[in-house]
């Protein structure tokens, strides 16, 4: 056996018992402080409120978690106040996409970033109607959706939806 291959065979051994021990920082403080420091860890989660502050303790559901360069917008509903004679679905579509675009910018990313939708209808047969209005939001071509049907949505929304985009800038 050459000497380099016994050296680096030995090394590999040392070092599994140095991590095996927990006493790698001793021999390597600055790896280890890098991969216990959040802030510059790359794969931190940052929950998000709607401002884009962090999220308090208190919050269940933040509307924006960033992690890996990937952002993640909760579902967004229309929650509309008016008399129901007057929903449309684009009038909800428009609601709830102003809301995502807000988030998705909120995070760090853009429409054109969004990587991929699930759209939630109350009712199927909305589906021309919601389709029209996502396309305004994507002139440069739209994400991979999902579009199903269900029995009801909180808020009396017509509509929700949420989506997984890049994130593109701090």
């Amino acid at each position: 056996m050459d000497s380099n291959s016994t050296r680096r065979g030995f090394a590999a051994r040392f070092a599994s018992v140095l991590s095996g021990l927990g006493i790698t920082a001793a021999f390597f403080p600055n790896r280890a402080l890098a991969q216990t420091s959040p802030s510059s860890n790359a794969a931190e989660v940052r929950k998000l409120n709607g401002e884009g502050q962090p999220g308090g303790e208190k919050e269940v559901i933040m509307p924006v978690v960033v992690h890996n360069g990937v952002l993640y917008v909760s579902g967004q509903g229309a929650h509309d106040t008016r008399d129901a004679k007057e929903w449309t679905i684009e009038s909800h579509t428009k609601m709830v996409m102003d809301k995502v675009q807000k988030l998705v910018e909120v995070g760090g990313g853009s429409m054109d970033s969004v990587l991929q939708a699930n759209v939630y209808l109350v009712k199927i047969e909305d589906w021309d109607g919601m389709h029209k209005v996502f396309a305004t939001y994507f002139p440069h071509g739209g994400p991979a959706r999902t579009t199903v049907a269900v029995a009801a949505l909180p808020g009396n929304s017509l509509v929700e939806i949420n989506c997984i985009a890049a994130v593109t800038r701090k």
